[in-house]
């Protein structure tokens, strides 16, 4: 199944296996996840599952996405997200509740978030660039990236070229993790590894493929 759930990075941590190994892992909430629309290939062209998650006050929330989830029962939701299914798959109905008891112990999955936004940053923090040297006649020239194009032809900088620039912010995923700890009663997910964003993000989790 496609069908993943949108969730609240708590933070990481580790845990002990029988054997006495540490394993570090990502804690991810479930943030109240709740289906409020099956597509289908004869009303909409293709299959998908869009589901409501989080809460906020109602006074915050925008009227289209509040006469979204009226429809289900719901006052309150943070926002919308849409998983696109395969057409045969077994879906739940709408205003059903997915949790984390949709994945199993030792489930590879794939995780989306936005990256800890660094600021501008240079050469060598952004692409690991090695720095020139600090001696040889070399003063001044120690964490610059040296030449970036050619002098005659073409005589241009070609596009995509590594240079300082913005880093971090973009959304990135974590493919083929293990879920190592399934907590149904307080929707928490045990994952190993680090995850993408920063504690208090969201996230995204699908069944990897």
């Amino acid at each position: 199944m496609s069908l993943g759930i949108i969730g609240t990075k708590i933070g990481m941590t580790r845990l002990f296996r029988d054997s006495g190994e540490s394993v570090p892992v990502t804690l991810v909430s479930v943030d109240a996840n709740r289906v409020v629309r099956v597509k289908t290939g004869e009303s909409d062209g293709y299959a998908a599952v869009q589901m409501s998650y989080g809460t906020r006050p109602a006074k915050w929330m925008r009227r289209p996405l509040a006469g979204e989830i009226k429809q289900i029962g719901l006052e309150t939701a943070r926002g919308l997200k849409e998983f696109r299914v395969e057409a045969d798959e077994e879906l739940p109905e709408v205003g059903a509740e997915v949790g984390a008891d949709l994945f199993e112990v030792g489930q590879k999955v794939n995780v989306s978030g936005t990256t800890i936004g660094k600021g501008f940053a240079g050469t060598i923090k952004r692409h690991n660039f090695r720095g020139q040297d600090r001696s040889h006649g070399n003063s001044l020239s120690h964490r610059v990236m040296g030449a970036t194009g050619q002098c005659q032809f073409p005589g241009r900088v070609f596009k995509g070229k590594k240079m300082p620039g913005r880093m971090g912010g973009k959304q990135v995923t974590q493919r083929n993790l293990e879920v190592v700890q399934v907590n149904s009663e307080e929707q928490l997910l045990w994952i190993r590894g680090a995850v993408p964003g920063t504690t208090g993000g969201r996230v995204i989790v699908r069944p990897a493929r």
